[in-house]
């Protein structure tokens, strides 16, 4: 019983010593935005393909590492013809700069809340944006796999990034919010 009990031990410090690798479930995520229109109302949309993955220690968060990768064609506001402008040059110029891209820096707080550090690059410009960051839960799956989930939240101003395009009318400030559910690996 003693042996057990060692083991238990020796595996709980091995375990949490160690940082936990998490792939992002796409069917289970989603990346999200709001922006004003004609300072009257807001303006929802998404983006319906993106891929990252994420490391952290519970034991030491400042050790996080999240990447995050997000194809700007895949732009989806239930409009057509405006997801086909928000892809030309006035907005994301999505064949020119096909993708967005956030990699983490750093990050202060604890395992369930926190501020998130990271470079965003957008149309060719690499920003510093902070994300707060609330841990939702995490738990055994039914296919015998572990998942984790997270919401992250910014505003940032899409000028600074070089999209200027018909600001006041549309806003400059955007509201970023990201859905994470993540398979540990």
């Amino acid at each position: 019983m003693k042996k057990l009990a060692l083991i238990a031990a020796i595996s709980a410090v091995t375990t949490s010593a160690f940082a936990v690798d998490y792939q992002i479930d796409h069917s289970h995520s989603a990346v999200t935005f709001e922006i004003g229109h004609l300072g009257v109302s807001l303006t929802p949309g998404r983006f319906n393909e993106f891929s990252g993955s994420y490391s952290f220690n519970e034991d030491d968060m400042s050790d996080i590492e999240v990447s995050l990768t997000i194809e700007t064609s895949s732009i989806d506001t239930n409009h057509e013809d405006r997801d086909k402008h928000l892809r030309s040059p006035d907005f994301f110029d999505a064949r020119q700069y096909p993708e967005i891209t956030f990699t983490s820096t750093g990050f202060e707080g604890d395992a369930e809340r926190g501020t998130l550090m990271g470079e965003m690059t957008m149309l060719g410009e690499t920003l510093p944006v902070e994300f707060e960051v609330t841990k939702i839960g995490e738990g055994e799956d039914p296919w015998g796999g572990y998942r984790h989930g997270l919401v992250a939240e910014t505003t940032i101003n899409r000028s600074e990034f070089g999209m200027d395009y018909f600001i006041p009318g549309v806003s400059d400030e955007t509201y970023i919010k990201v859905f994470i559910e993540g398979i540990r690996q």
